[in-house]
């Protein structure tokens, strides 16, 4: 018979437990406050511990602590309240099996406590268990996909455990890591599912209308305002608005967005009447938020009305057993975009991924994919139509594949003129030549930035359009040498 141990100081409830779980076939045991229930667990072999989160003497993670330091293998089962999401969070990441939320429901303690056994078996997989967990909280989007990664598969419990509530969030990651799937897939799994979803880059407002943006002004509030306009708050009542890159609002409409919070109601611009506010916030950046306003580029009193909640995203390098099932979840979407019927990846190509530091992360994959995809034809995608990124050697770029044709050496003429300046008889345009300072410019910003093009976009004063633009120019020039 399998013994498990009741930690709870309400006394009725820790009864009523016992008793229910002793006529489904468990030997119960209770303890009414955290240092009871170690000295118990001490004395006995306890195959599962429930245990309520608030405790009198101790809290979930110190018990969870202990009883892991003694036993490896006891399941842990934390009960909690959504007002606890974030310690239930903590607990699982330091190694419980899983959380109950209150009021307890009996189907759902039994259902966990047997799948906690099943996995201490081996007949349950926890890689499987994972992944159902992780279906469930994005069956709603096709978006994403189902990781591999343990990094990932945290995050999907974060996500599973915030949705639900109207915490504000604070989605971390770096530049294409899928922040707004990850925003999407929240607001999908939430209760304002049916309401709008509304995601705002806060980078391409500008500082003048980022007021008017945000909530909407009147006929004739400023120049330029030739009718009334509904606001990005305003368009997404009682759903949830997303605004990506937080940090770069401007402090001053940091500000009336802070107010706007606080009191839940805005004006649009020039108008005198009151509008009520019911919208989840979430929020990200890829710069921490603690940090910037430590510098003064983000109000502190802001951050700590965001930071109700955070997620991270891991970057995809750090998530290898990703790339692989992502580069084939992409290639699908490719090829249903492009209607195209292709086979996968080469050997070499699947290994190319596999080295690549993937700077662009998700976003990046995805964009390499489709392109390549374009490429080919039929049967698989090979190597030659990979970016010279993927394909060259990252931190020296080859000579004969970066210098433009008209910069190498040509043939000797018998009689010089004039303009061929340089000893040796070489012809060398004055274009080729600016050509390539400019191509040796763009490879050290890059190198630099570690290949974020949208860092070295901002570097080299130029959009990111123009950016891809010259790499994709020279990389065809390289191709025809």
């Amino acid at each position: 018979m399998r013994q498990i141990l009741v930690i709870d100081d309400d006394m009725d409830m820790s009864r009523l437990l016992c008793h229910f779980l002793g006529r489904k076939g468990f030997q119960a045991t209770s303890a009414f406050s955290g240092s009871k229930g170690l000295e118990k667990f001490k004395e006995s072999n306890f195959d599962v511990v429930l245990c309520d989160f608030r405790l009198g003497d101790m809290d979930g993670v110190d018990i969870l602590k202990e009883i892991k330091k003694i036993n490896s293998d006891t399941v842990v089962i934390i009960i909690t309240g959504y007002s606890d999401v974030k310690m239930a969070v903590e607990v699982m990441r330091l190694g419980a099996f899983d959380y109950i939320t209150k009021p307890l429901i009996p189907e759902e303690v039994i259902n966990v406590i047997n799948n906690g056994l099943k996995g201490t078996t081996g007949t349950t997989n926890e890689q499987t268990k994972e992944k159902t967990r992780a279906a469930k909280v994005i069956s709603s989007t096709n978006e994403f996909m189902v990781s591999k990664d343990t990094q990932a598969a945290a995050m999907y419990k974060e996500i599973e455990l915030v949705a639900p509530t109207d915490y504000s969030v604070i989605i971390y990651g770096e530049s294409g890591t899928g922040k707004e799937v990850i925003a999407k897939t929240i607001h999908q799994n939430s209760k304002r599912r049916d309401k709008p979803f509304l995601a705002v880059d806060c980078g391409t407002i500008s500082r003048e209308l980022a007021t008017s943006e945000l909530f909407g002004h009147v006929k004739g509030s400023f120049t330029g305002a030739l009718t009334d306009k509904e606001g990005f708050f305003e368009a997404c009542a009682g759903g949830t608005l997303f605004l990506d890159e937080i940090a770069n609002l401007p402090l001053d409409v940091q500000a009336v967005l802070l107010r706007v919070i606080q009191e839940k109601k805005f004006k649009r611009v020039g108008a005198s009447k009151d509008i009520n506010s019911d919208v989840r916030i979430l929020v990200a950046s890829n710069e921490n938020l603690q940090e910037a306003y430590k510098k003064g580029k983000f109000r502190e009193d802001l951050y700590h009305r965001f930071n109700e909640f955070s997620i991270s995203i891991p970057p995809l390098r750090s998530r290898k057993d990703d790339i692989i099932p992502f580069a084939h979840f992409f290639l699908k979407q490719a090829c249903e975009e492009l209607n195209k019927n292709l086979d996968g990846f080469e050997e070499e190509v699947l290994q190319l991924f596999l080295n690549y530091n993937w700077p662009g992360n998700l976003r990046e994959l995805r964009n390499v994919i489709r392109r390549a995809t374009l490429l080919s034809s039929s049967g698989k995608i090979t190597s030659n139509v990979l970016p010279w990124e993927i394909i060259g050697t990252l931190s020296e770029p080859p000579v004969q594949r970066t210098m433009p044709e008209h910069a190498r050496e040509d043939k000797v003429d018998d009689e010089p003129d004039d303009d061929n300046i340089i000893p040796g008889k070489v012809s060398f345009d004055l274009k080729d030549a600016a050509s390539q300072a400019e191509y040796e410019t763009i490879i050290n910003v890059l190198k630099h930035v570690k290949f974020n093009k949208a860092k070295a976009a901002r570097l080299l004063n130029i959009d990111r359009k123009t950016l891809y633009n010259k790499l994709k120019n020279y990389e065809e020039a390289n191709r025809e040498m």
